[in-house]
């Protein structure tokens, strides 16, 4: 188990970076709800006490917005929790955490972070139909059908996936995309989904 400070303090000090040591230029926080200006949930999402097995890597299907500032972060947090809980009617933001382009890092779903840091449970997410149990769901903003990430959004995923799979306990091997689950999406696009064995690599060596 780590303290939340160690999380907010950068990968290094979380996971304990090895081959592949990400620079401190790009080393970032996870805002929690708090920050970003959260609603609060309908109801509170659903503490599994479990381990996930697997993290489902997204991208929101957006614009893929040239503004990287932490204003704009909040703001597409704050659009995303309103699209899911007033449109999708669903009790809060349906995936755990949310990348933007800017490579900042955010909680999704409230509960999400604790969970992470107590590194014994995760909370149900709504972001997979049949994998909101067993799996942390990570949304990359932008549209990645013809395009790749860009790098400092990447080399935020990778720190993510890192710290998760370190926590968890799980294996490298278990970072999937969306369509890997359900054939009714190209999620997380297929220039995304063709760098998920990169992904996987980088996250293993670090």
């Amino acid at each position: 188990m780590v303290s939340r400070r160690a999380v907010l303090l950068g990968v290094g000090a979380v996971v304990g970076l090895g081959a592949v040591t990400l620079p401190s230029s790009v080393r970032r926080h996870v805002e929690p709800c708090s920050e970003w200006g959260a609603r609060p949930p309908v109801e509170q999402p659903l503490s599994l006490g479990h381990k996930p097995e697997r993290i489902l890597i997204h991208h929101t299907a957006t614009d893929n917005a040239t503004d990287l500032s932490r204003g704009h972060a909040h703001r597409l947090a704050r659009f995303f929790q309103e699209l899911h809980m007033d449109r999708n009617d669903w009790g809060d933001t349906g995936q755990h955490f949310t990348i933007t382009r800017g490579g900042v890092l955010l909680e999704g779903r409230h509960g999400s972070l604790d969970a992470l840091l107590a590194g014994d449970r995760m909370v149900e997410g709504a972001h997979a139909f049949g994998q909101n149990r067993n799996s942390i769901g990570i949304e990359n903003e932008g549209t990645y059908v013809d395009q790749e990430p860009p790098a400092v959004q990447w080399d935020a995923l990778v720190w993510l996936c890192a710290v998760i799979c370190r926590q968890y306990g799980i294996p490298s091997t278990e970072i999937h995309g969306h369509r890997d689950f359900w054939d009714g999406t190209v999620c997380p696009g297929d220039a995304f989904h063709a760098l998920l064995p990169r992904l996987r690599a980088e996250v293993a060596l670090a």
